[in-house]
């Protein structure tokens, strides 16, 4: 397996996401952004993405360990990491996982949260993602909607969100993504497929899949072809251009002007 990859902030704030790969590894986490609102942590949503990412990136490297497994001993390593915070506070640091691995003739996913694993197979494209993030707080969600990026309403609006979020996240009912709590790998979504009926496969973060889940401005099947054509440069690239036509998201409203962006590219 051949993977090539690039992140890129959406603005000028730190990258939150974080991305790896080895011959039969891919790794992305999309850190999940803290809205202005205090997390009990001292150490901000880079440093631990880049701390979980790492260790789950070694976890995993055994292909023999569970994906669910791994990712339940990386989540326990780095709450170990810094007990002094308050890894309590519903606000703690915390990021999606989107996994892909190759063992023994199969391709094993693993996703938690919304930063989706696409297959691409002989017979068309498998998108595996978790959604269970879009059933919470609906009306909060459409208030967001309501008002222009970059304006105070919607600063406003976006915080009021998140305050509620944090309470339906990790919680039953809710939502569940990697932070403190190794309960969270139990939720994970995993599955295998035969490593022959794969072309070709993309691990991103929702900040280049919005092209096609919340833009709609091409197909997966276009998205293989950026990839194939220019790489993960040209997918994010693409990305920028179609958000630079909507730079207040009056066309497709949205929490930032833009998000970071990350793409792992898997060939054979």
């Amino acid at each position: 397996m051949r993977v090539t990859m690039d992140t890129r902030p959406g603005g000028t704030a730190p990258n939150e996401d974080w991305v790896a790969g080895t011959p039969a590894l891919a790794v992305v986490l999309d850190g999940l952004s803290t809205a202005g609102l205090d997390t009990g942590c001292r150490h901000g949503v880079p440093w631990y993405v880049s701390r979980l990412g790492s260790r789950l990136l070694a976890e995993l490297a055994d292909p023999e360990v569970p994906l669910a497994g791994g990712l339940a001993r990386a989540l326990g390593q780095v709450a170990a990491l810094h007990p002094d915070c308050d890894l309590g506070n519903p606000g703690t640091p915390s990021a999606t996982v989107a996994v892909l691995r190759q063992r023994d003739g199969f391709l094993d996913h693993m996703v938690l949260a919304d930063s989706p694993v696409v297959l691409e197979g002989q017979d068309g494209v498998t998108v595996v993602t978790d959604l269970r993030v879009d059933e919470v707080l609906p009306e909060l969600r459409a208030e967001v909607e309501q008002y222009e990026t970059h304006t105070a309403e919607h600063r406003e609006a976006v915080q009021r969100f998140v305050t509620a979020q944090r309470q339906t996240r990790n919680v039953p009912g809710g939502y569940w993504v990697a932070a403190a709590d190794p309960e969270a790998a139990d939720h994970v979504i995993t599955g295998s497929t035969p490593a022959g009926g794969v072309r070709a496969a993309a691990v991103l973060s929702d900040g280049a899949s919005c092209l096609v889940t919340g833009y709609g401005m091409a197909t997966w099947p276009q998205v293989f072809a950026l990839l194939r054509a220019g790489g993960p440069r040209e997918l994010i690239d693409t990305v920028r251009k179609v958000e630079a036509t909507d730079p207040n998201g009056r066309r497709w409203p949205r929490y930032k002007s833009g998000d970071d962006a990350t793409v792992a590219f898997c060939e054979w």
